[in-house]
Order: structure tokens, then sequence, then C-alpha cells
């Protein structure tokens, strides 16, 4: 297969979807683009406070016109928040526009990954593991059914995750 001219990447918090997105970019010549940077741009705030202020269906309709836009570009890699599969026309923008490969990761990497650094609003609401296992419930059914290629990041480092994309779509 020849590279796309879209890559979006979809999965949970913590499977590495900024970081092995803009390692992609860089392999494959492509702009790098993150869904929640760019909603931090336009509204001139962190994702926290939009889920302060405006609540999640606030930050969510955000998201569906980020999405939107983003997915309508040309030669982009696109990293996606983790709940953006639940709006069933991003599920359809991000599959119409581009190729889409869901990154995969269990709950306990996931823990891993989100206890130190960036404020993420859903881990504030209850005991981390229960929240990311009800997530992933919910979720991974969403990514299963718009990915064009699963890939594993369960224990591997950012470089060896983008290779391996890229040598799938070959």
């Amino acid at each position: 297969m020849k590279h796309p001219k879209n890559l979006f990447l979809v999965g949970p918090m913590g499977a590495g979807k900024s970081a092995v997105g803009r390692q992609l970019a860089r392999m494959l010549h492509l702009e790098f683009v993150d869904s929640d940077e760019e909603i931090e741009s336009r509204t001139g705030v962190d994702i926290p406070f939009v889920f302060e202020k405006e609540g999640e269906a606030g930050f969510r309709k955000r998201e569906a016109k980020v999405i939107d836009d983003l997915s309508k570009l040309d030669g982009v890699v696109l990293a996606t928040g983790g709940g953006a599969v639940l709006d069933p026309q991003n599920r359809n923008h991000l599959g119409a526009r581009g190729f889409v490969v869901y990154l995969h990761t269990s709950v306990k990497q996931q823990l891993a990954r989100t206890r130190k650094g960036r404020e993420r609003p859903l881990l504030d609401s209850g005991d981390p593991a229960e929240v990311l296992e009800s997530l992933m419930a919910e979720r991974e059914p969403l990514y299963r059914e718009i990915a064009d290629l699963t890939v594993e990041t369960d224990g591997r480092k950012v470089h060896a995750v983008a290779k391996d994309v890229l040598d799938r779509l070959e």
C-alpha cells in the first residue's frame, strides 16, 4: 500500500497519539496537527479549563468542529483526542478523509503513562483505573470500527511504533 495522503491517529489517552504522530509526520514529511492543541490554540485556554467552564458537552462540540476542519486538510498526520470517536460525525469524517490508525494500549499502560504530565479532566472524577476501564469499554469498539490499521503500543518506544506503522503501510 502506498502512503496515504492523511493519517489519522485514534486511541485512548496515553496511547502515544501525539508523540507517535509527530514522529510519523517527520518520517513521512507531512504536517503534524493535534486536535487538542488546536482547541487550545483557538480558545486560548487549556483543555481542563474548557471542561471546567463548558463541561464535556461543550468540549465535544469544539472538538467536532476542529476534527471537521483538520480532517479536510491534505498531507497531515492528525492526533485526535481519546474521545473523538464518540461522535458519529467525527468517525465519518476520519474514515472518509484519511487512513485511520488505532494505537492500542492496555489500561495498565495508560495508567503508567497518564500519572505524570498533562492534566486529564476525565481522570479527575474518580479512581483512574476504574475510569480508564470504563472509557475503554465504551470506546474500543468505536476505535476498531473506524481503524484501517491497529498497532500495539504497550511497552514500545515512539520510534518503534512509528516505524511499525510505516512498515505496515508498505
